[in-house]
């Protein structure tokens, strides 16, 4: 495969959103590491592409660490998934976050005089309103606003009908637990909880019960035929 002939990527906003959850450095890193995989990730090999990390550290500039943390959020964040080879790991990226190519003149390899498709492409109509859209939406706009504060991003989520959870296709990762979160506060609100005055009764006679002198005073009473609480009266 020839890399020099991609003239450009087909990447949309909604990628860069979806990175809001992350701190500059951490969306800056993220989206190198992403460009990365890209360059590679054909849309003809369905978007997948065998990769060594030492490979993605010489295209962004970065080390092999970063690049590995990288990739490790953007495979939580749903973006890039990955499958563990013999020989390395194979990428394959979330075509939701990538505009349809169907349209580009998939013979034109010259850099210098690219075809760009002669009507839009079926996402291209909506690319202005992409924003808008985002902010409109409950999942899209909890995540900007709270942006860097994950649990907080969770609190507010779990406050939005299960439906509009289970049906977003960005925030995917979020939302999963997001739903975990507002079934395990359901699980609570319902919850039977014990007096503790019972407990605490309960724990004193069994370690009564544990002491082997009470035991044999027990028996004892029980071979004489004494009622202890007779005597009390």
């Amino acid at each position: 495969m020839n890399i020099t002939t991609r003239g450009f990527l087909h990447v949309t906003y909604k990628l860069y959103h979806h990175l809001d959850i992350l701190n500059g450095e951490e969306k800056s890193t993220c989206l190198n590491v992403f460009l990365s995989v890209m360059k590679y990730a054909w849309k003809k090999n369905g978007y997948k592409a065998g990769l060594r990390h030492e490979t993605i550290a010489k295209d962004t500039g970065l080390c092999r660490a970063t690049v590995k943390t990288a990739l490790a959020k953007l495979n939580k964040l749903n973006i890039i998934s990955d499958i563990r080879g013999r020989s390395g790991k194979t990428y394959i990226v979330n075509d939701t976050f990538l505009k349809a190519e169907n349209t580009y003149d998939s013979h034109n390899t010259t850099i210098s005089k690219p075809k760009i498709a002669k009507h839009l492409a079926s996402d291209s109509q909506t690319l202005a309103t992409l924003v808008e859209d985002n902010i409109q939406n409950n999942i899209g706009n909890i995540v900007k606003r709270f942006a860097g504060d994950t649990q907080k991003i969770l609190d507010e989520l779990s406050k939005l009908p299960l439906d509009e959870l289970k049906s977003e296709t960005v925030n995917v990762y979020l939302c999963k637990q997001a739903i975990q979160l507002k079934e395990d506060k359901e699980r609570e609100s319902k919850a039977t909880y014990v007096n503790s005055e019972k407990i605490l009764s309960a724990l004193s006679r069994i370690k009564k019960q544990a002491n082997p002198r009470y035991r044999e005073k027990v028996e004892y009473n029980k071979r004489n035929g004494i009622k202890p609480w007779e005597n009390k009266k």
